[in-house]
């Protein structure tokens, strides 16, 4: 335990590793209650970030978001220890992993939520006000994060279905050029809509820099120091913050170099509570002791987000199986044969059931984490029972009401440059899934046709928006369904998974001796220099 606290220098040795602690083997009480508080520590900044960027996005109040915050960490701690768990059922099927595979908040949906919250403002589910000098303001919408909970609750049988399929299946139907591509553009979409902008002082309407009204300021006129969007102040909190990150993995212990994103985050709010940029109105109006439905949402469907939500669980589905391999792997269990088999089809099960009381947890779906395996790894502590003492944790801050109103007042160029890094390390995730595939002129392909549809919906996201603009009075079904399909074309991870999918599907595979790829690549680079030089 002492070997975790230790700094790492450059060029020193490495000392003699600790012992490895299985599944199930015996574990020492004070190193099972540290490696869970760990695991629980490492979470922390995945699980608080996606209700605090939906929240923003719906322009809820400070009550209501500190709630979904406590929600979020309690529902994850609960649903953690389910997954953990690998319960017997009928036909040799099981729940659950076996494995510390923890749940959180998936970026996927973050990502699709945003889309669906753009689409009931622009139809008039949710309200907006706009400006004379024409700044489009939006109303609280609590409405849209019930209809987005509904949603959600009835796609989730698609991944309840879905781990009944074998596992090996899947993977052929969705293989890493797929789960790769979606996983990439998810990390890079986040950075452009939340990480970014929240750097520069805000994601919420501020980051237009209106000349007038209640955002001409970041993050609004009422903040305790309010600044023009971009000013040099908050874009030196948030590189505060992202130094903090890179300089405890430098010199940091294995232990803060498992939590670097919380150091990040406090090394930066430090520095902005010293310069007077935190509001303590949050951490003042959170009740001492909370609870799940505490605050509820009005329970609802909005039709033009099932077929998004239906592709973020098959999403959801193939995060978890690799994922779980992840996890096996750093557990040191079998990654093949029939036990490996049940505890993918348990994951994938219990992140479908997961998806379903989540929603009833008045929180949005939570699928397998995959950072608590670095923390498996560097700690050498691969036991359940630290697993649960995780879950206790994380359910105990969510209780806590005043811990999610600290979280809450974390100065939005704070937030922005930890989270910047994190769905950054989204993006890295999906490039090492690529990094599976062989590139035959066929993957390439695949891949630059994914792309084109991702990356030009990233960079131009109301490319997609006025699709249906010349259809003159469309029936309500009609309608919807337009919408649906505005709403996937609109999402980057979506519209470029599709097109993976579909094309990985169709185009033949190529035979192995059909063509050297080294031969093949040097061919192309000949041809790409000819090319060069004849417009040279």
């Amino acid at each position: 335990m002492a070997r975790l606290c230790m700094p790492s220098l450059p060029f020193s040795k490495q000392k003699r590793m600790p012992p490895f602690y299985a599944l199930d083997q015996d574990l020492p009480l004070a190193l099972a209650i540290s490696s869970g508080f760990q695991h629980a520590l490492a979470m922390l900044a995945g699980l608080i970030t996606p209700p605090i960027i939906l929240a923003s996005a719906l322009s809820l109040d400070d009550e209501t978001s500190a709630y979904m915050i406590s929600a979020s960490l309690i529902g994850c701690g609960i649903l953690s220890l389910v997954q953990m768990s690998r319960i017997p059922l009928f036909g040799g099927y099981y729940l659950g992993t076996g494995l510390i595979t923890v749940v959180g908040t998936s970026f996927a949906t973050l990502s699709t939520a945003n889309s669906i919250f753009n689409a009931m403002y622009n139809d008039g589910t949710c309200a907006s006000t706009t400006a004379d000098d024409g700044t489009v303001t939006r109303l609280a919408c609590p409405d849209a994060y019930g209809k987005v909970l509904g949603t959600s609750l009835i796609c989730s049988f698609l991944e309840i279905g879905m781990s009944f399929v074998p596992a090996r299946r899947l993977q052929r139907i969705f293989p890493p050029i797929v789960t790769g591509t979606v996983i990439l553009l998810i990390g890079a979409s986040l950075i452009g809509a939340s990480g970014i902008p929240n750097w520069g002082g805000g994601s919420n309407d501020c980051a237009g820099r209106p000349t007038s009204g209640i955002f001409e300021l970041c993050p609004t006129i009422f903040a305790p120091r309010p600044l023009p969007w971009g000013s040099p102040e908050f874009i030196g909190l948030g590189f505060l913050s992202f130094v903090s990150i890179i300089l405890t993995e430098l010199f940091g212990s294995p232990f803060l170099k498992n939590i670097s994103i919380i150091v990040g985050l406090a090394v930066g709010c430090i520095v902005a509570g010293a310069a007077g940029y935190i509001d303590r109105s949050t951490i003042d109006s959170s009740p001492a002791i909370t609870f799940l439905w505490v605050h509820t949402f009005k329970i609802g469907v909005y039709p033009p987000a099932i077929l998004p939500m239906l592709a973020v669980y098959v999403s959801l589905a193939m995060e978890a199986i690799g994922d779980i391999t992840a996890s096996a792997e750093v557990s040191r269990v079998e990654v093949d044969g029939i036990e490996f088999d049940s505890r993918i089809q348990g994951g994938v099960l219990s992140d479908g059931i997961g998806g379903f009381f989540s929603a009833l947890f008045t929180v949005t779906p939570l699928s397998i984490f995959a950072q608590n395996n670095g923390v498996i790894a560097i700690t050498r502590c691969a036991n359940r029972t630290a697993g649960r003492w995780c879950c206790c944790f994380l359910i105990v801050f969510g209780v806590l009401g005043k811990i999610s109103g600290v979280f809450l007042a974390i100065p939005n160029p704070v937030l922005g440059g930890v989270t910047t890094f994190l769905f950054a390390t989204v993006a890295v995730s999906g490039i090492r899934v690529l990094s599976y595939v062989k590139f035959t002129r066929r993957d390439r392909f695949v891949l630059a046709a994914a792309l084109s549809f991702g990356l030009g919906d990233l960079l131009v996201e109301d490319v997609f928006t006025h699709l249906f603009d010349g259809v003159a009075n469309p029936s309500s079904g009609l309608k919807g369904f337009f919408d649906s399909i505005t709403i996937v074309l609109s999402t980057p991870f979506l519209s470029a998974g599709l097109v993976a999918s579909v094309l990985n599907l169709i185009l033949p595979q190529e035979d192995a001796e059909e063509l050297d790829p080294v031969i093949d690549d040097d061919a192309e680079l000949a041809e790409v220099e000819s090319q060069h030089k004849k417009h040279g």
